[in-house]
């Protein structure tokens, strides 16, 4: 059985993609480095690379092992924390990640409370849509995250608890030509681009339907800070839940058009998901039951919605 040296080896030739870069990454001499890629392609019986080949291609075996060997030395890393951290918080990692609206808000207020508790404890934090999250999840790169869930709330491969909900918006600069209206319809503010993170299903689907478009986003950006700035700056429209930007709104510096968005079942569904079955390492476990309590707090001191 090959054992996780070997794996790492060839990991970091694959991503390296040269025999001299993943050698100086791994520490070791070039042709160290090739006898345990070597070694490992015996133990294995397959060939992993491309042979002749300038640079480093993978064949298909090396593809289906690059994939596994990921995983399996996540696994290691994962083992190792969970036991490091085992009655002393005093050490350790936690691969954590997040949708763009909790990253503007609920995630900031977390971490810095949890940080506070925990000050060694090392936390990676990684922004992204909810597809790519439950991807990293389930192939071990993040131990939970908090992102919506509607797409995949009944998934049995995780474990997920909803958290607060908001009522959705679609907000604007103060001064805003759509501000001045009468009678203001949704079809009215979908004659003005519109920009959004990915939208789960059914809110697209009901975008289509309303608006009559294919793509109803004009801009599709997943960096919720670079939204805001937008829509600061220009005549687009964007949408979100009211709590990542109720402070803006309170302040003056985004407005919030009078548009009841019941049509678009556009509420959050913020869920924080780990993998069912299995347990969490203690500092998961911490910043778990720090995450709920924020939470709770937030809902309750968050002002009610303005327009």
């Amino acid at each position: 059985m090959n054992d996780l040296r070997q794996l790492r080896h060839f990991v970091a030739l694959a991503e390296h993609g040269h025999f001299a870069r993943a050698a100086t990454a791994v520490n070791l001499s070039q042709p160290a480095l090739s006898r345990s890629i070597q070694a490992l392609e015996s133990s294995l019986d397959c060939q992993l690379l491309e042979r002749p080949s300038r640079g480093v291609s993978l064949t298909a075996h090396g593809q289906l092992v690059l994939e596994h060997a990921r995983r399996l030395l996540a696994g290691s890393r994962a083992l190792e924390n969970a036991v490091s951290q085992l009655g002393n918080l005093q050490t350790g990692e936690l691969h954590l990640g997040c949708g763009p609206f909790p990253a503007a808000r609920l995630i900031p207020q977390a971490l810095g409370k949890f940080s506070g508790s925990f000050p060694k404890v090392r936390v990676q934090l990684i922004i992204d849509d909810w597809r790519s999250l439950r991807r990293r999840l389930l192939n071990d790169e993040l131990e939970l995250y908090v992102a919506d869930i509607r797409e995949y709330s009944s998934d049995p491969q995780l474990c997920v608890t909803p958290l607060q909900q908001y009522p959705g918006v679609i907000f604007c600069r103060p001064d805003h030509p759509l501000l001045s209206a009468d009678a203001l319809e949704l079809s009215a503010a979908l004659d003005y681009p519109l920009a959004g993170t990915s939208l789960p299903a059914t809110i697209n689907q009901s975008l289509q339907s309303l608006s009559g478009r294919t793509h109803p986003l004009t801009i599709e950006c997943d960096n919720f800070m670079v939204l805001k700035a937008l829509v600061s700056t220009s005549d687009v429209l964007s949408m979100a839940p009211w709590d990542v930007v109720a402070e803006e709104v309170l302040s003056g510096s985004l407005a919030v058009l009078d548009i009841p968005l019941e049509r678009l079942a556009q509420r959050s569904a913020y869920a924080l998901v780990s993998r069912s079955g299995r347990s969490l390492s203690p500092a998961a476990q911490a910043f778990s039951m720090q995450l709920q309590e924020v939470d709770q707090h937030h809902a309750r001191q968050l002002p009610a919605q303005k327009t």
